[in-house]
């Protein structure tokens, strides 16, 4: 009998150990999968700081001013983003093109570079609620306005590599020559030099460029669908995705989006353009 009691109790203390084992695997496990995420809000509130992709030469999206400092419209939510977080914001300038891989190859934790949600980015990265609304705008010479897609036929059409209007002409109207750059600056200097008839992009950046450029007129304001810019987080992010969702709707709410129209980008609009027409208050589209 005393034997039975004594392998009984043995068998005891071997599942709570086994138990107590499992748990601590479990844990372990868990810890280790959150430390893997470097761009989870909790490694992100841990490092103290949150490194976001901007422009750095798209007045008044994303720029930096005379003294190198980041501004513009992206910037002012970005800034707003790390306050809440209780964080330091690490500016990254990309290219157009780059920002997807700066998210793949944990470069940075949040994209805020006017990057508009497409089907095709989709499939490779998670894109949070909407903050502003564009389409595609072609802007030509005033003197001799384009103001139909068909006048584009047979003509060179400047686009920047990785957007939008790049896409749209490449399959829906073959039938025009796409000069392509790397940045925003190189593409309106090229306009400005003549390389080309007109440039395509977003109807946003024309609007602003246009005020600034007189000479030339944003003659197609709206090409193709009316899509939205979101900010962009790494494939399966939910960790950080969860928090810019709640963290856009809150803003909205409190009328932050038109604050910061208000604040960097009206001035670069002329009077036909509201805060109606460009933002969005950050719920899902």
């Amino acid at each position: 009998m005393n034997i039975w009691k004594k392998t009984f109790g043995l068998i005891i203390v071997a599942g709570i150990i086994l138990s107590v084992t499992g748990c601590t695997t479990t844990e372990k496990k868990t810890t280790s999968n959150d430390e893997k995420n470097r761009s989870s809000v909790a490694a992100i509130k841990k490092r103290g700081e949150i490194s976001i992709a901007v422009f750095g030469d798209l007045s008044p999206y994303g720029y930096l001013d005379a003294t190198g400092k980041n501004q513009g419209y992206d910037i002012y939510l970005a800034n707003q983003i790390g306050q809440d977080l209780g964080v330091k914001v690490n500016y990254v300038i990309v290219n157009a093109e780059e920002r997807v891989d700066a998210l793949k190859a944990n470069k940075v934790d949040l994209v805020l570079a006017n990057f508009t949600r497409t089907p095709e980015r989709e499939k490779v990265i998670d894109f949070a609620n909407p903050y502003m609304k564009v389409a595609i705008g072609v802007a030509s010479l005033k003197d001799s306005v384009i103001t139909k897609a068909s006048q584009l036929k047979n003509k060179k059409v400047i686009v920047n590599k990785g957007t939008t209007a790049e896409a749209y002409f490449t399959k829906k109207q073959s039938d025009v020559t796409l000069e392509k750059y790397e940045s925003k600056t190189q593409q309106f200097q090229a306009l400005k030099d003549g390389r080309a008839d007109a440039i395509a992009d977003d109807n946003s950046y024309l609007y602003a460029w246009v005020k600034e450029n007189p000479n030339f007129e944003v003659g197609i304001k709206e090409l193709g669908d009316i899509s939205t810019i979101n900010p962009g987080v790494k494939k399966g992010n939910q960790s950080l995705l969860n928090w810019t969702n709640k963290e856009l709707e809150k803003l909205g709410k409190a009328g932050f989006f038109e604050k910061a129209y208000n604040a960097t980008l009206k001035d670069f609009f002329g009077s036909d353009i509201t805060a109606k027409d460009i933002v969005l208050e950050g719920k899902l589209k």
